[in-house]
């Protein structure tokens, strides 16, 4: 347990940072799982949509530092290989 007031804030920070965290990770998984989706459906106009909505939150979780640049760029390559896919 925290004792002094400076650990107290540090404390309480990590709590809010991991609430904003998990917050962004859930929504960002939400968007994938639509882009999944929407090539599940093989209608590949869906899933240019679904992932031209979707890369700029995963961009944006990099420079929050949520996730390593390298991740979100293995993420959006392996979603656009899917959507583009669907189109030959």
């Amino acid at each position: 347990m925290a004792n002094s007031a400076g650990s107290k804030k540090r404390a309480r920070q990590a709590i809010q940072r991991r609430t904003r965290t998990v917050a962004l990770r859930s929504m960002v998984r939400t968007y994938i799982k639509k882009v999944k989706a929407a090539v599940a459906t093989t209608d590949y106009d869906q899933a240019q949509a679904a992932f031209i909505k979707a890369q700029p939150y995963v961009d944006k979780m990099v420079t929050k530092g949520v996730m390593h640049k390298n991740t979100a760029a293995r993420i959006k390559s392996r979603l656009n290989k899917q959507v583009f896919a669907l189109k030959g």
